[in-house]
């Protein structure tokens, strides 16, 4: 496992009220979240970045407010209609 530093102040831990850890682990997983909603990566490939099962990720995504469904709803009718 390859791992990363950041300096960041000591104020941005209490944003979160956090640990270190705390804080870096929350900051993986949204920046994750941001990359799944904008179709960068799959639910599998998050939840195995951030060290998730998928179901914890997909709770992860509801707390972000972000879709589990990759395609629009136009997408879907059009994948409906071809079956």
């Amino acid at each position: 496992m390859i791992q990363i530093q950041l300096n960041l102040p000591e104020s941005a831990f209490s944003i979160l009220r956090s640990t270190p850890d705390e804080f870096a682990q929350e900051l993986l997983i949204a920046a994750v979240v941001k990359w799944y909603e904008v179709g960068i990566i799959s639910q599998s490939k998050a939840a195995e970045i951030t060290g998730m099962s998928r179901q914890a990720f997909l709770v992860a995504l509801d707390r972000f407010g972000v879709s589990p469904f990759q395609s629009t709803p136009e997408e879907l009718a059009e994948e409906v209609g071809r079956g």
